[in-house]
């Protein structure tokens, strides 16, 4: 390795970044944060001691507007490159350039179900290494015909497995959170009535939302006699590795984010996994030991099943990455040499966005807003809601309320006690004006009684998810100070309003005459999201952080605004719009 410089090793995921570094760190017997560290957004652990440096595609995207050279480094390894999230697609295109003017920069794709051939050619027919791995046989199984509510295929197959196989726990790959909890309660009552002789059922859930001391319940081991469930969704793939596994349940979907630029529309929906997918999910199994993976669809359904994972890139809103990609200098987006170039419509979406926000001028080129704007790790409406709130008075509250926004799920709501939880909001955090405000009082509440975990707990917060807030709020706040934004404080509620407006004007829906909302970019008829404080009331204008869909369209975090407000933030926009 050269020397002063460092190996770079980029992981799609937070949670692998982290763990990968702290087992590396472990096996070489160093201390995290020396000769081994990671950073990812809002954490960094490295030092001027640190030679292997972990960190998300996102992070090393980042040091590439600042370095877009990448001159730290002598070395940067992509894992996990079969994803293909946004950042990593995006990263592949930089180094390729970055390589061009540092010729003896070395870059090594890793992964184990990667279509070499296509890598190889986009980095100019690069040699392909394969390494074999350890890896025990596992056995296939089939479905003859296809399942209709995969919720039950699962019940009654791992009940099979536990009732007529070998001893082994079983992990079960689902969508999402309601899959695991409908599938988790259902094992758990089938669980109690089962014969003694075949002992117990012991439920272990992971998901993203899942406080943290739950998430590591998935690794201990089960008492002698018993079976550990370990009920998934697709995090379980590559980001983490459970021992014991010998049996593996496959129900063939994933929960994938679509987003159409023409409605600006983010769709979270359940569909097939891709063969690549289907085949890690089956290695699970085999990791320790010979396993079985049961597939609950058809061997013709398999091969009729994409080849690989569909890229982020061709289904996900552009607008971060196009500022960034402004932010390196690369002024041609649409004609970026791209490994699957994205729709031009997707493109020319987030290149309206990001400059109907100030930050492009007419001609392409990033202005003075813009390089602002890029300094922060958020999205682009969320960076000009937090610059435009010092003139506002109220970034005190702003970067409450954007940290609230980039964190992972406030509360963990157990499956048995949804109402509990809803009414408990809305006595005792809930907002007149809605969602935005809302978070800004749980913030300050959890704050007054300083995270205490009985408190967080008896009100079902995510403690996990609120100390993520509390360092994404110090270090955004840090930015401030860094970009000589003056942090203040107002109890304005109307203030902090109008700067929500001024990054989201884009996203207002108006009530019609039916009782459903439109919003005014684009007129699709939406209701307010279930979850949301304003739920059962009927504001005229309201604001919303963004536009999903589910079984239908919702505005997911909401809050009631003055139509006043948005023409005063977009004069020409609503001088036609908001009606």
């Amino acid at each position: 390795m050269d020397k002063g410089k460092m190996i770079a090793c980029t992981q799609p995921r937070r949670v692998a970044a982290v763990s990968v570094a702290n087992r590396v760190a472990l096996e070489t017997g160093c201390k995290i944060g020396s000769k081994v560290g990671y950073t990812v957004r809002f954490d960094d652990t490295t030092s001027r001691d640190t030679a292997l440096k972990y960190m998300t595609d996102g992070m090393l995207l980042r040091e590439a507007i600042s370095d877009p050279k990448l001159s730290r480094y002598s070395v940067i390894l992509l894992d996990e490159a079969h994803e293909r999230t946004l950042m990593t697609d995006i990263l592949f295109g930089v180094i390729k350039g970055v390589q061009k003017l540092r010729p003896e920069l070395k870059v090594i794709i890793m992964s184990a179900t990667l279509d070499a051939a296509k890598f190889s050619t986009y980095f100019d027919d690069c040699p392909v290494l394969y390494v074999q791995g350890r890896q025990y046989p596992v056995e296939i199984l089939y479905t003859i015909e296809p399942q209709q509510d995969y919720v039950d295929s699962v019940f009654v197959t791992v009940l099979q497995i536990h009732q007529d196989e070998k001893p082994g726990d079983i992990l079960v790959f689902l969508t999402g959170q309601e899959d695991i909890e409908n599938v988790g309660a259902l094992l758990q009552d089938a669980s109690e009535k089962l014969d003694p002789k075949f002992g117990k059922l012991v439920v272990r859930p992971i998901f993203a939302a899942l406080p943290p001391e739950q998430q590591m319940k998935v690794f201990e081991p089960v008492p002698k006699g018993s079976r550990k469930v370990v009920l998934a969704t697709n995090i379980a793939e590559t980001s983490i590795t459970i021992n014991g596994i010998r049996y593996v349940v496959d129900t063939g979907l994933v929960k994938a984010k679509t987003f159409n630029p023409n409605l600006s529309v983010e769709s979270l929906m359940a569909q097939p996994v891709s063969q690549a997918q289907a085949r890690q999910r089956t290695g699970r199994a085999g990791r320790e030991a010979p396993g079985v993976c049961y597939r609950l669809f058809s061997e013709d359904l398999f091969r009729t099943l994409d080849s690989t994972t569909t890229p982020e890139i061709v289904r996900c809103n552009l607008a971060s990455a196009v500022l960034n990609m402004k932010a390196m200098g690369v002024d041609d987006i649409i004609h970026f040499d791209f490994l699957d170039k994205p729709t031009t419509e997707s493109l020319r979406a987030a290149l309206m966005l990001i400059f109907s926000l100030g930050a492009l001028d007419a001609s392409g080129k990033l202005t003075t807003l813009g390089r602002r704007m890029a300094r922060f790790p958020i999205e682009p409406q969320l960076a000009k809601t937090l610059i435009s709130a010092e003139r506002l008075g109220c970034v005190e509250e702003i970067l409450t309320i954007v940290s609230m926004l980039s964190a992972p799920s406030i509360f963990f709501i157990p499956f048995n006690k949804r109402e509990e939880v809803d009414l408990s909001v809305m006595k005792e955090f809930a907002s007149l004006y809605g969602d935005h405000l809302t978070y800004l009082n749980v913030y300050k509440a959890y704050r007054q009684n300083k995270g205490n975990k009985t408190w967080c707990k008896d009100h079902f917060i995510n403690m996990k998810s609120m100390k993520t807030v509390l360092d994404t709020r110090g270090q955004l706040a840090e930015l401030c100070r860094k970009s000589n934004i003056e942090i203040r404080s107002s109890s304005d509620t109307d203030n902090i309003r109008k700067a929500l407006v001024s990054g989201f004007f884009y996203n207002i829906a108006v009530l019609q005459d039916d009782g459903t909302y439109h919003p005014v970019s684009n007129r699709t008829e939406v209701a307010l999201h279930p979850q949301s404080v304003l739920k059962g009331q009927k504001p005229k204008y309201v604001l919303y952080h963004e536009l999903v869909k589910t079984k239908r369209y919702y505005l997911r975090v909401a809050t009631v605004i003055e139509p006043e407000w948005a023409a005063e933030a977009a004069p020409t926009y609503f001088a036609r719009t908001i009606t």
